[in-house]
């Protein structure tokens, strides 16, 4: 797992064999790499073998809820089951959307149920093909950043971006969508100003500082939704604070409060040895 400690660079050391693996790092550690020739326009696997065949071509990961009931140790076998639970068309004001939701369960060495999670996955209309307005020279004036979480009060952190961070987080979550790596295909394509940053990669950096401000017990259950882009080079804050069950964090980007988080994130709690239920 050193692929993510290496991306975060956080100062934590990196987890090795027979520790548990921290919350949604599963994400990083169970990757699904799909053979080239399945790949479609935008990057990911064609529709129709597991994920329904939805013509709608713009994806995007909504949100969900994990609950941990068991530690998943690095270096165990894991089984993973994953089904599509529901798919579900809708209008909004971008038009029509399809919302599929897909559970997946995970399996530890001894057969218990360890993690099981629901993720939330929209597809959107295409928007028309934009001009080339986002400029080149800007995008190349994105240097690497460092170190991306910078700690800067209580319960209060920046995070920064550039595209060396996204490709890195692509790589490691095998997500080969073009949005978050190929500049000319977001900008002109699907119309985006810059570079996505990934929504899984959001809420990761969500739990990563819920990990380094260290509460006290276990989480049990975190609930996670992606409301806006985020776009590579663009200043963020992450706070959080104490709730009745746990802990509340959301993650701003331009404008901060006033606009919105851009991805939020519900943790509960439980005392040492306690598990979900």
């Amino acid at each position: 797992m050193t692929t993510l400690a290496k991306l975060f660079d956080d100062g934590t050391p990196a987890p090795g064999t027979g520790d548990a693996l921290p919350p949604l790092w599963h994400w990083v550690a169970l990757p699904r790499w799909p053979v080239s020739s399945e790949l479609a326009l935008d990057g990911h696997p064609a529709r129709g073998a597991f994920l329904p065949p939805i013509e709608l071509p713009r994806r995007m990961f909504a949100g969900g809820e994990v609950t941990f009931h068991a530690d998943v140790r690095i270096g165990e076998v894991v089984r993973r089951e994953s089904t599509v639970e529901s798919v579900s068309e809708k209008s909004g004001r971008s038009g029509k959307l399809v919302i599929v939701v897909v559970r997946t369960r995970l399996f530890g060495a001894n057969g218990r149920l360890a993690i099981e999670e629901r993720q939330d996955l929209i597809y959107r209309e295409a928007a028309a093909p934009s001009a080339p307005t986002a400029r080149a020279d800007v995008a190349a004036e994105l240097h690497p950043v460092g170190r991306p979480l910078r700690r800067t009060g209580e319960w209060a952190w920046d995070f920064a971006t550039d595209p060396s961070l996204l490709m890195r987080f692509s790589a490691a979550t095998a997500n080969a969508h073009r949005i978050h790596y190929d500049w000319p295909y977001a900008t002109v394509v699907e119309g985006y100003p810059g570079l996505v940053v990934h929504g899984p990669l959001m809420t990761l950096t969500l739990a990563e500082v819920l990990r380094l401000e260290q509460p006290p017990g276990r989480p049990t259950r975190f609930t996670h939704r992606n409301r806006a882009p985020l776009f590579c080079g663009q200043a963020a804050k992450l706070h959080g604070e104490p709730t009745a069950d746990g802990f509340s964090l959301d993650l701003l980007g331009p404008g901060g409060e006033s606009a919105g988080p851009r991805t939020s994130l519900v943790a509960e709690f439980g005392r040492e040895g306690e598990s979900a239920v």
